[in-house]
This record gives C-alpha cells, sequence and structure tokens, in this order.
C-alpha cells in the first residue's frame, strides 16, 4: 500500500507544479500551446498503449469499450453541467474536470499494478506526469485569466491531486478482490474521458494558441511517451 501511495503521489505532484507554474507568472498563449501540444501527444500515447491495448491484454476489448463509454458519457455531461454554471475560467475548468476524472482511473490502475507484482510502467508514470504539466499550467492560466483567485485555484489542484493519491491506494486495496475485468473497465474510463477532453478542449487549445506547429510538438510528445512505454520499474 505504501508502494502504490508513494508512486501515485509521484505521479500527482505534476498536478501541484503545473498549477503553481502556470500561476507564478502570466504565460504567453504560445507557451501555453506548446506545452498543451507537448501533453495532448502525451496522453494520445497513454490511451493507445498503456490504457486500451493493457485493457484489453487483461480482459478483452469488450470491457474496454464498456469503460470508454462511461468515462466518454461522464465526461461529456459532467463538463456541459459544468459550463452552464461556471460564467469565468470555462476552458481552465474542462482541463481540471479531464485531470479529475482520467487522473482516478489512471492512478488506481497503478495501485492495481503494484498489487499484482507487475511493478510500476514506466511508460503510463512518465505519460501521467508529463501530461498533467500542461494540463494544470494550461487550466491554472485559464483559471486565472478568468478572474478566479489564485488561491482558490491552488486549493482545487492541490484537492485533485490528494483524491489521485488515493485513487492510487484504492487500486492496489481491490486488486485482490477483483478481476480483469474491472481493470480493464477502468483502463477505458480513463481512455474515454481523456478522448472526449482532447478533441473537445486540449488538442484545439493547443492549435489556436500555437498554430500549425502544434501538429508537430504533439507528435514528439506521442514519440516521447511511446518510446518509454511497457517500460516498468
Amino acid at each position: 500500500m505504501g508502494a502504490a501511495l508513494g508512486w501515485g503521489a509521484v505521479a500527482a505532484s505534476s498536478l501541484v507544479i503545473g498549477a503553481l507554474l502556470g500561476l507564478a507568472r502570466r504565460w504567453p498563449d504560445r507557451q501555453v500551446g506548446l506545452v498543451l501540444a507537448f501533453g495532448a501527444g502525451a496522453l494520445i500515447s497513454a490511451v493507445s498503449f498503456e490504457l486500451v491495448q493493457e485493457g484489453a491484454n487483461v480482459a478483452g476489448p469488450g470491457w474496454v469499450a464498456l469503460g470508454l463509454a462511461a468515462g466518454a458519457l461522464t465526461y461529456y455531461f459532467v463538463n456541459e453541467a459544468l459550463g452552464r454554471h461556471e460564467s469565468t475560467g470555462g476552458a481552465g475548468t474542462a482541463l481540471a474536470l479531464g485531470a479529475f476524472l482520467d487522473g482516478i482511473p489512471e492512478q488506481a490502475v497503478l495501485g492495481i499494478s503494484l498489487a499484482e507484482g507487475g511493478g510500476v510502467s514506466v511508460g503510463l508514470l512518465v505519460a501521467i506526469f508529463v501530461s498533467n504539466l500542461p494540463e494544470a499550467i494550461g487550466s491554472a492560466s485559464e483559471m486565472r485569466n478568468g478572474g478566479i483567485a489564485p488561491r482558490r485555484i491552488r486549493q482545487l489542484w492541490i484537492g485533485v491531486a490528494l483524491i489521485c493519491v488515493l485513487a492510487a491506494g484504492g487500486g492496489y486495496a481491490i486488486a485482490d478482490v477483483t478481476g480483469g475485468h474491472l481493470q480493464a473497465a477502468v483502463n477505458g474510463f480513463a481512455a474515454g474521458a481523456l478522448l472526449v477532453m482532447l478533441v473537445d478542449e486540449m488538442i484545439p487549445s493547443a492549435t489556436r494558441k500555437f498554430g500549425q506547429r502544434a501538429g508537430l510538438v504533439t507528435t514528439l510528445g506521442f514519440a516521447v511517451a511511446a518510446g518509454l512505454s511497457g517500460m516498468s520499474a
């Protein structure tokens, strides 16, 4: 359990680091677009290799598909509900929601992997850490530009990080009483939430802020994370 919480804290720490970086100064749009593009590539790699492929290997594509649908619908409807009630920091709130909804199942997967003796997937760990940074930087910057107090933004991201750490411990705790079907569904849920967030928020924002070169940086982020995929510690 201690190892799961420790690795979960390592992965989730980038949420707080990113938020603090986003609040430390005014980030030009091009810089925000650059980090969002790189993070999007890392997340696409995580969806492809660490979530969907691993889930299918554990219990077959059917359970992953069910999780994908649940994660996509959950993100979409929760984001829609928040959009009706939030008048400021809209894009930042959407990125924070994406980090929350995909962070919990991602961290749970880390915990489950440790409990089963499979070690920590370096690819997943790096993808989570690297992609969390631009999500948090972009979200904190957008929220501050929308007039949300820095104190509230810090509290939000610290809270999200703590919940994600607890999710790693929760994944470790339930590993013995659940089968591969749950892990596959959890993987799918994270992937579904990520895909909707990527298409609706992260990639359009990266392209808008960084221009046509965003695609090149996204490919670089994918290549870095894919190169680390499958490595274990």
